[in-house]
C-alpha cells in the first residue's frame, strides 16, 4: 500500500488564461473592463494597515448588512464568501448529501462537475436543446438530490425567463435548487422575488462581473433563514474567518454607488448589442446573450483557428475543446476600443479567406 492510495483525486477546474505581458486585449475571462465604483477606492484608502494584524469579523457583518439593505432582505437571509465559487462550493457541500444524483445542464459552468466529483456527489447532466436552451420540463418528475442552474447560463449566455425558473423550483420542493446568477445584471431576470414563495431556493451572485471586483473575490447567496443557517454551520466548520478586511470594506462601499453600477452595466450592454450586429455581418452566429460575453461560431472558419489567430495578435478570447461547443468562442465584452480592435482584426482575417 502507498500513501497515494489515500489521496482524493479529481480533475481540477481550469480557469481562463491570465497573460502576463503588457498590451494584451483580454477578452477571455469575463472580467469587467471598467474600474470599480470610486467609493471602493476611498474605502480601501481609509483602511488602517496596522489593523491587518487583527482577524476580520467572522460574521462579515458590514457586508452582510449592506447586502441585506440593498436587496431588501433580512441579514439572516444573506451568506457571503470568497467569490461565488466559494459560496457555490459550500452550498454543494451543505445541501447535496442524499446520495441521489444532482442535476445540471450538459453545457454549463464547468466547475459544477468538479465540485460534485470533489465531494463525491453523483450527478446527471441534462441536455440543452440544439440552440442551448434549458427546458423546465426536463427537471420535473425526475428523482434527484438537488439542482443547480446558471441563469443566464455560461458559457452560452442564454437566459431562462423567471416563469421557467419557477417551474423548476416548484417541481422540486423536496430538494435545494441553486440558481447561479453571476451574470444576471446584464439583462436577465433574477430569481430573488421567488424567495418569498419557496424555501428550497438559493440564489447566488457575485461582485466579480457587474461590480467590476473580480480581484477582490466577493460572492454572496440569498435564501430563507433556515437555509442560510445550515450554510453558516457548514462554513464555520470549514473556515471561521472567510472574508478579509479589505473585501468587507470594499464590498459595502460598492453597494452605496448604485448609479455607477447601473452606468457600467448599461455601457457593457450597449457595447454587446453593437458587437452582436458587427459579428453577425462577419458571418458569426450566436444565441441572444444576456451576459457580458457573446458565445459565437463562424459559418465557415473553425473556432480554434480564429482563437489561435487572435491570440497571435494579442487578443485573448476563450475556446472550449468540448463536445457540442468546440466550434464556439466565448468573447468577453470589453471597452468599445477593445472590441473595435478585435473586429478590425477579424475583418482583415476573414476578408482574406
Amino acid at each position: 500500500m502507498s500513501w497515494e492510495d489515500g489521496v482524493r483525486r479529481v480533475v481540477p477546474y481550469v480557469p481562463g488564461e491570465q497573460p502576463k505581458q503588457a498590451g494584451i486585449i483580454k477578452l477571455n475571462t469575463n472580467e469587467n473592463p471598467y474600474p470599480p465604483a470610486p467609493g471602493v477606492k476611498r474605502a480601501l484608502d481609509e483602511l488602517r494597515y496596522e489593523e491587518m494584524r487583527l482577524y476580520p469579523d467572522p460574521d462579515s457583518g458590514e457586508l452582510v448588512k449592506a447586502l441585506a439593505e440593498y436587496y431588501g432582505l433580512s441579514e439572516k437571509q444573506v451568506f457571503v464568501g470568497v467569490g461565488s465559487d466559494d459560496v457555490l462550493a459550500m452550498a454543494f457541500l451543505t445541501f447535496f448529501n442524499t446520495g441521489k444524483p444532482i442535476l445540471f445542464p450538459d453545457i454549463t459552468y464547468s466547475f459544477y462537475d468538479v465540485w460534485a466529483d470533489l465531494f463525491r456527489i453523483p450527478y446527471e447532466r441534462i441536455r440543452l436543446d440544439d440552440v442551448f436552451r434549458i427546458h423546465a420540463e426536463d427537471y420535473a418528475g425526475r428523482e434527484n438530490g438537488g439542482i443547480v442552474i446558471a441563469n443566464p447560463n455560461a458559457p452560452t449566455g442564454v437566459a431562462l425567463p423567471l416563469s421557467e425558473v419557477e417551474k423548476i423550483v416548484s417541481a422540486n420542493r423536496d430538494v435545494v435548487v441553486i440558481v447561479d446568477e453571476a451574470y444576471v445584471d446584464f439583462g436577465a431576470e433574477s430569481a430573488l422575488p421567488l424567495l418569498k414563495k419557496y424555501e428550497n431556493l438559493l440564489v447566488v451572485q457575485t461582485f466579480s462581473k457587474s461590480r467590476a471586483m473580480a480581484g477582490m473575490r466577493i460572492g454572496f447567496a440569498f435564501g430563507n433563514e433556515k437555509l442560510i443557517g445550515y450554510l453558516l454551520d457548514c462554513r464555520f466548520s470549514f473556515n471561521s474567518y472567510p472574508m478579509n478586511r479589505p473585501a468587507l470594506a470594499a464590498g459595502a462601499a460598492a453597494l452605496k454607488d448604485d448609479a455607477y453600477f447601473r452606468e457600467i452595466c448599461d455601457k457593457i450592454i450597449e457595447t454587446r448589442e453593437r458587437v452582436k450586429q458587427e459579428l453577425g455581418a462577419l458571418g458569426f452566429t450566436f444565441a441572444d446573450s444576456r451576459t457580458n460575453f457573446i458565445f459565437a461560431a463562424h459559418e465557415s472558419v473553425p473556432a480554434k483557428e480564429i482563437f489561435e489567430m487572435l491570440k497571435e495578435r494579442g487578443i485573448y478570447v476563450r475556446y472550449f475543446e468540448k463536445p457540442r461547443i468546440d466550434n464556439y468562442l466565448r468573447i468577453t465584452v470589453g471597452t468599445d476600443e477593445e472590441m473595435d480592435e478585435m473586429l478590425k482584426v477579424l475583418r482583415e482575417y476573414l476578408g482574406k479567406m
